[in-house]
């Protein structure tokens, strides 16, 4: 006879909760996210470890931190809800129609350009759902190894995942000043006299401090770091108030609001990467997912190219 753990378990409402509380990090933002009360999602928890027979997370100060075994039952709940919904889509496709919903999570520099290429897919195919995630570097491959999403978006792409890719676009990384500083009107600037001004760094797990620290690196430089700062648009307010210069990548600049800005003539830059769609080999992809994988194969790339053109 095969396994009767699906018939303890209880209820397919209950693995989905318990992804939500693995995601969200917490039961508050479990319950927040499907619109339940915390007391409603901690019973519901409470049934699924009653049936399970063994803790599946510990609490660590406000933390969730999950058990061995708690982990095996989301990475489980994960393929059973996808499951379902790649079930839902088929039958959708079977009836003519593209609807479902589409999951991807992106680093934080490509959130500015994403958008206008998921607009006209989503015009076309006006029932397909957009789950959008947006982190650092780290976040979002934690995401990757957990196989949340359809697709991710990286500049830098992972070694050590089995994945397969697209590159879609080049990533230059610029060094920019407020337009009143010194270095904005000059031309053929050494990175050496960059790197001694005061410094606005991104934060550790970023793709953009990734990439540049692994230039640097190679050149055997090290900047005069004065602030590290999470977030590219603080970065641009930062340097706008001549608090110092920063190295971004130009898509960061290239959608508008940026005045006070001047990107910096320097003679070893750009740093110049690539970005990628990437997606886990073994992770058997939606009809959503293959009609936006086509989409990105052809008009997607050239599109998204001559927007970013057109916005500059």
């Amino acid at each position: 006879m095969g396994s009767r753990l699906h018939a303890r378990i209880g209820t397919i409402r209950q693995l989905e909760i318990l992804l939500a509380v693995y995601d969200g990090g917490s039961i508050k933002a479990a319950a927040e996210s499907l619109h339940l009360t915390q007391p409603t999602v901690s019973m519901q928890l409470k049934k699924l470890v009653d049936a399970i027979g063994m803790p599946i997370y510990d609490q660590v100060g406000r933390r969730l931190v999950f058990t061995e075994a708690g982990l095996a039952i989301v990475a489980t709940a994960r393929e059973v809800l996808e499951s379902f919904q790649r079930l839902d889509m088929h039958l959708s496709d079977m009836r003519g129609l593209k609807a479902g919903t589409l999951k991807l999570a992106v680093v934080t520099t490509s959130k500015y350009f994403i958008p206008h290429l998921l607009g006209p897919f989503c015009e076309r195919y006006p029932n397909v759902d957009i789950q959008f995630k947006v982190g650092n570097r780290e976040q979002i491959m934690k995401r990757l190894n957990d196989g949340s999403d359809d697709f991710y978006v990286f500049s830098h792409v992972p070694e050590d995942v089995d994945i397969d890719r697209i590159e879609f676009l080049p990533n230059p990384l610029v060094a920019i000043a407020a337009q009143t500083h010194p270095f904005a009107k000059k031309k053929n600037i050494d990175i050496k006299e960059l790197l001694q001004q005061p410094f606005l760094m991104r934060e550790k797990g970023s793709g953009t401090r990734h990439a540049l620290e692994q230039f640097l690196k190679r050149e055997g430089l090290k900047p005069n770091t004065k602030m590290t700062i999470e977030s590219n648009e603080a970065i641009k307010h930062a340097v706008m108030a001549n608090l110092g210069v920063s190295v971004l990548s130009v898509h960061s600049l290239a959608f508008g609001g940026d005045d006070g800005l001047a990107v910096l003539n320097v003679k070893q830059l750009p740093v110049t990467s690539n970005w990628y769609f990437v997606w886990l080999r073994q992770k058997q992809q939606s009809v959503i997912a293959e009609t936006f994988l086509q989409y990105l194969h052809t008009e997607g790339r050239e599109m998204l190219a001559n927007e970013i053109e057109r916005l500059r």
